[in-house]
């Protein structure tokens, strides 16, 4: 074992097109492999190899060992996990990026929906409030006014590209990414700085089957991958309280605008 370790290229059992190129740690295979000088190389597919055996001197080592990418690390985990919790202690002590994807996606459409979206931000329909907001424009003709160009203004700053709203249906209905959008979100974090050479852990991606072969398509190899699995009790004990704790407001809410609602329709009989 010692001696064949001995006699494999620079990077050993990974691909050193793959290290160059994308700087990521990606296996190579025992049928793609190639010898240079004397030395053993595996690379991830054959056009690797063939573009290897071109130029072989602009992926092996020279005065200095190859530089080995930064730890990068896809934290998984049922909603209520503690993923986001262990994500950002682990990003804190090994001075790692730490990457809240749902909440990244969040972030690129928050500037024009101005409030997050998805099931966990849609609070129950206050019915009383539309009723006193009609009552309250009878009262008076200019608030009518300013609220409907408000109105206007708030549907032209909603109007969403394309891959906004795929962002938009995978937030509130968990329709898939397309690949197209995953590739103008996902890729940088390898490929571009300031990631690229301070590594990250990724906190809930990937999420679905599709969204895990769409990495190794990509050539996206996280160099570790931890699923955090905890008892059904665990997530209601954790989640159930601030549940209830909304509601409780909302029904406080609601019974304050009810007594407004009584108050406005005295004060139009007047």
């Amino acid at each position: 074992a010692k001696e064949k370790k001995r006699h494999m290229g620079d990077t050993k059992h990974f691909c050193p097109v793959s290290l160059k190129e994308n700087f990521v740690l990606y296996p190579g295979l025992y049928e793609h492999a190639a010898k240079y000088q004397e030395k053993i190389y595996y690379f991830s597919t054959s056009e690797y190899r063939d573009k290897f055996l071109k130029n072989p001197e602009e992926y092996v080592a020279h005065n200095e060992p190859i530089q080995a990418p930064p730890l990068r690390v896809c934290l998984l985990g049922t909603h209520g996990a503690g993923k986001t919790t262990c994500a950002r202690q682990i990003a804190d002590k090994l001075g790692i990026f730490h990457i809240q994807f749902e909440e990244y996606l969040q972030e690129l459409i928050l500037p024009k929906t101005k409030e997050k979206v998805g099931p966990d931000f849609d609070g129950e329909p206050e019915e009383d409030d539309n009723k006193m907001t009609i009552l309250s424009q009878e009262l008076d003709n200019f608030s009518q006014t300013m609220a409907k160009t408000e109105a206007e203004k708030s549907k032209q700053e909603v109007e969403l590209t394309d891959e906004e709203e795929a962002i938009k249906a995978n937030l509130m209905d968990n329709e898939a990414l397309p690949p197209e959008v995953l590739d103008n979100i996902v890729l940088d974090w390898w490929r571009k700085e300031p990631f690229r050479s301070t590594g990250f852990i990724l906190d809930g991606f990937p999420r679905t089957l599709d969204e895990a072969q769409y990495l190794s398509e990509r050539g996206l190899c996280p160099d570790v991958a931890v699923y955090i699995q905890v008892e059904e009790s665990d997530v209601l004990d954790r989640l159930f309280p601030p549940r209830l704790k909304e509601w409780k407001e909302r029904q406080y809410r609601k019974m304050e605008n009810k007594k407004k609602l009584k108050d406005l329709k005295a004060k139009i009989r007047v």
